[in-house]
């Protein structure tokens, strides 16, 4: 078995010069550090009947498959036990790593958060034609909370040309960014869901409902589930953006039938704040 593991690691070193130290053939996607420290590699081994597997950079895009020739052994019941283990070793090992860059995020976010100045004007502001509410400025940039059951946990920046960035290492799933005050808003108020802060600001000056940020749609089925464990009883309705892809769409729904909420989508492509944009003459884009 470990001569099978060996010739896919030396066709790992031919295919893309690197190999972790550990390869466990489970049949699930793994990922590992590159020599910056990275989790630039991947690959996924499975060894059940004629052992095959697929390896590759996200970096550079390379993807290269991989088959072993001639006759494999069968796996014993002991060698299944050992890769489940190795798996699970494998698995608390990242899942350390993951919550140590989250912790050093969350401690970086409150630093930068408390050395920000309370923004009152920015290019951004402007061409979305939005007020501040919650944002601040950090050399130059809008800087955006993110929370995740009340805590400061990441940070978005949106620099004078629109650009974003999130902050590296911040926990993301199921995070969020919040528009008016839920509390000091009549308990029995709709709740909004949206996609990106610009959307929210615009949904919150329309409205006075407090709106919830997911920052992606991957992201709203996540922080449709926390609106709803906090809030059981309040109606909240999912504002997706009207995407060409269908992605907000689609997303939108799903995590609507997740928590028994709605959906409301504007008429034409793109964001509510976009819409709002084109009703008022303005401009329009992200």
């Amino acid at each position: 078995m470990q001569n099978v593991i060996e010739q896919f690691r030396e066709a790992m070193y031919l295919g893309i010069g690197y190999s972790p130290n550990t390869i466990i053939p489970d049949g699930v996607l793994h990922r590992f550090k590159d020599e910056k420290g990275k989790l630039s590699y991947w690959y996924n081994l499975h060894i059940d009947g004629r052992a095959a597997g697929v390896f590759g950079c996200w970096k550079t895009g390379v993807t290269i498959k991989w088959k072993l020739e001639g006759e494999f052994p069968k796996l014993s019941d002991q060698d299944r036990a050992n890769y489940r283990i190795e798996r699970h070793r494998q698995n608390l090992i990242r899942k350390a790593e993951e919550q140590a860059r989250h912790d050093k995020a969350a401690k970086k976010a409150v630093y930068i958060w408390e050395q920000s100045q309370p923004a009152t004007s920015h290019p951004y502001l402007t061409k979305k034609d939005i007020q501040p509410h919650n944002s601040r400025l950090n050399k130059g940039a809008l800087v955006l909370p993110i929370y995740n059951k009340k805590h400061l946990v990441s940070l978005q920046f949106i620099n004078e040309s629109g650009e974003k960035k999130m902050l590296s290492g911040g926990l993301l799933k199921g995070s969020y960014c919040v528009i008016g005050n839920v509390e000091l808003i009549a308990p029995e108020s709709t709740l909004l869901i949206c996609e990106g802060w610009a959307t929210g600001c615009t949904l919150y000056e329309e409205t006075r409902l407090a709106v919830f940020i997911a920052f992606s749609a991957s992201n709203l089925k996540a922080v449709a589930l926390q609106v709803r464990q906090h809030y059981p009883n309040r109606e909240i309705i999912i504002c997706a953006d009207n995407d060409a892809s269908s992605v907000g769409q689609l997303a939108a729904n799903d995590a609507a039938l997740e928590i028994d909420g709605k959906v409301s989508i504007p008429p034409d492509l793109g964001d509510f704040n976009d819409y709002a944009l084109m009703l008022r003459g303005g401009n329009h884009g992200n």
